[in-house]
């Protein structure tokens, strides 16, 4: 689904997985968090979403590739043309909206 509009921006779901079970888990998990919030909001636990240029998506993934480590952690990036085309619904605790500012 790469390049929804060519160079225009998409909304975008991020995921991420950091297995904790070494020394070196703690700082990759800090490092990815502080990436993801640099570009998105973050949402929940280890979910982010807003909206992204392609180039933004780039960098991104650069940035993210200096931390994970591909044989214990994952990022997962759900993409769609735009937040309107997605159904949000909180279950469980409910929280204030962050992305009440994405229309």
């Amino acid at each position: 689904m790469k390049g929804l509009r060519c160079g225009g921006s998409m909304y975008v779901i991020l995921v991420y997985d950091v297995n904790l079970e070494d020394k070196e888990g703690q700082a990759v998990l800090r490092n990815v968090f502080k990436t993801c919030k640099k570009y998105l909001v973050h949402i929940q636990n280890s979910v982010f979403e807003g909206e992204l240029l392609e180039s933004q998506e780039t960098k991104l993934r650069k940035e993210l590739d200096k931390y994970i480590r591909k044989n214990k952690d994952s990022v997962i990036l759900f993409k769609s043309r735009n937040q309107r085309w997605l159904d949000k619904e909180f279950w469980g605790k409910i929280e204030e909206d962050k992305t009440s500012n994405f229309l």
